[in-house]
């Protein structure tokens, strides 16, 4: 089995303008038209079985109707689909009912949350977002986070490894996942300060910019069972990430652990 732990879709009557405005704003062309079909076109042609979609809130406003579409999704793919998606919801750091909407995801039956502190505006180390990785870690809830520069914000990075170490000093989280390899497009520093933590690593959208070397070097001394494969579609051609991964160099056991078993246990899929 082969997961893709980081993809974005959207409902499919604004699918095309989203994706129009994305583009337009962080100046790259999108691999796939942003529906469901499209996302699942891509990991036809990829190999890959099951695609985590990740919802981003940017306004406290949008909880409910994201929520929503994320539910959605994975009435639409249950766990015996052949092919399926699986989403997380989504939490903005200034909802201040979160403990009640950190809840009540964890009842609707998913397994996490996507923040993305860029997007959101709020430093990853403000104690909005330690509040919510508390609570997260309470109920069980996996954790993903988007890290590095980000061309939406190309003059500020709200979250960088030093935010991230503070964080884990603090809350400790129990299951956070990093995107890009912990640090987007800043590879040295976060070699350098997250190899090793008590985190997991995701191949979002760096795997096609990193060296193979650097790429097989991060890997093996972060450890290969806290690495998720992840492509970070429509922004990263999955087919083009999983040829990637497969020919830098890693033994077949590291690639099972990245493909499938890392991210099938964080999902609870056995």
């Amino acid at each position: 089995m082969m997961i893709d732990f980081h993809t974005h879709i959207f409902p499919e009557k604004i699918a095309s303008r989203a994706l129009d405005t994305l583009s337009s704003v962080i100046h790259s062309k999108p691999t796939m038209d942003g529906t469901i079909s499209g996302l699942c076109s891509s990991m036809e042609a990829g190999g890959i079985d099951l695609s985590v979609v990740l919802p981003v809130v940017t306004d406290v406003r949008q909880f409910d109707s994201i929520l929503r579409f994320a539910s959605e999704i994975n009435e639409r793919f249950p766990a015996h689909s052949e092919k399926r998606l699986i989403s997380l919801a989504g939490i903005h750091p200034a909802d201040e009912n979160y403990k009640e909407h950190l809840a009540l995801i964890k009842q609707e039956g998913f397994c996490g949350i996507k923040l993305h502190p860029n997007y959101q505006g709020i430093f990853f180390s403000d104690i909005r977002y330690k509040r919510i990785l508390y609570t997260a870690s309470e109920l069980d809830l996996l954790v993903s986070t988007h890290t590095g520069y980000d061309p939406y914000t190309p003059d500020m990075e709200y979250c960088t490894p030093d935010m991230i170490l503070d964080v884990l000093k603090d809350v400790s989280p129990r299951k956070l996942v990093l995107a890009h390899l912990g640090n987007n497009e800043h590879y040295d520093e976060a070699e350098a300060k997250l190899c090793g933590q008590n985190v997991y690593l995701d191949t979002a959208y760096s795997i096609l910019q990193v060296s193979d070397a650097q790429l097989v070097r991060i890997i093996r001394k972060h450890g290969a069972d806290r690495i998720l494969f992840a492509t970070d579609c429509p922004w990263a051609d999955q087919k083009a990430c999983v040829r990637k991964l497969k020919s830098c160099g890693l033994a077949e056991e590291e690639l099972q652990k990245i493909f499938c078993d890392n991210a099938g246990h964080l999902l609870g899929l056995g």
